[in-house]
């Protein structure tokens, strides 16, 4: 016999099983796959536009220092095409520099602009900083302090401080500047060698440094 009575029988409850919900598991079935062929295709795509990006991005660097114009195509290429890979944020940091150091400063604060509104937390953080200092170079103080608004991730608190302070500075708001390079001073490891600036700064705006704390025995 090809089955015996209890198969017979268990082949009959999955034919009224499959008679009843047949047609809804196979939708389900359907579904799941559709999903993760959508999953892998995404994954695909995600690695080709890391990849393509990456290509670019070499050709970027390779022109940093050579040709300001050649970086700035493709860091707008990159933007354009792979806007959501980390690469267009890195594109658009360096090419901020390229145009900085070329003198064409409306370029390098509208690259710092893109990483602010496109980039994640950390090169937002980055680009804020850098934007900040452009802006306190054309003495665009308030605009210096509104774009250092909001919060930024734990380890760019102090030199966000750091950058408030050097506005405040400028604008002789001395007491507000006080503040804001003790805040920075706080945030900074002792062995950090960007201290000893911030403390420089500090007294020049009639600040005490605190003392350094004893070495642990």
């Amino acid at each position: 016999m090809a089955f015996d009575h209890q198969e017979e029988e268990q082949l009959a409850s999955l034919k009224a099983w499959w008679a009843k919900y047949g047609n809804a598991a196979t939708w389900v079935l359907v579904a799941g796959l559709a999903a993760y062929s959508g999953w892998a295709g995404w994954q695909y795509y995600q690695r080709t536009q890391a990849v393509e990006a990456s290509a670019l991005y070499d050709e970027l660097q390779a022109s940093v220092g050579k040709d300001n114009a050649k970086v700035q195509r493709a860091a707008g290429d990159i933007e354009s095409r792979y806007g959501r890979t980390l690469y267009a944020q890195m594109a658009a940091l360096t090419a901020a520099k390229s145009a900085f150091e070329a003198n064409d400063l409306k370029t390098a604060k509208a690259k710092l602009q893109w990483v602010i509104e496109h980039g994640n937390d950390e090169y937002k953080a980055v680009a804020k900083i850098r934007l900040a200092g452009l802006q306190l170079d054309e003495k665009a103080y308030a605009d210096a302090l509104k774009t250092l608004e909001g919060e930024v991730p734990e380890q760019f608190k102090a030199a966000v401080s750091d950058r408030k302070g050097d506005v405040l500075a400028a604008q002789n708001k001395l007491a507000e500047a006080r503040a804001a390079y003790q805040a920075a001073l706080a945030g900074t490891d002792e062995k950090n060698p960007a201290r000893q600036l911030i403390e420089l700064k500090l007294e020049a705006v009639g600040g005490t440094v605190p003392e350094a704390k004893p070495a642990a025995a």
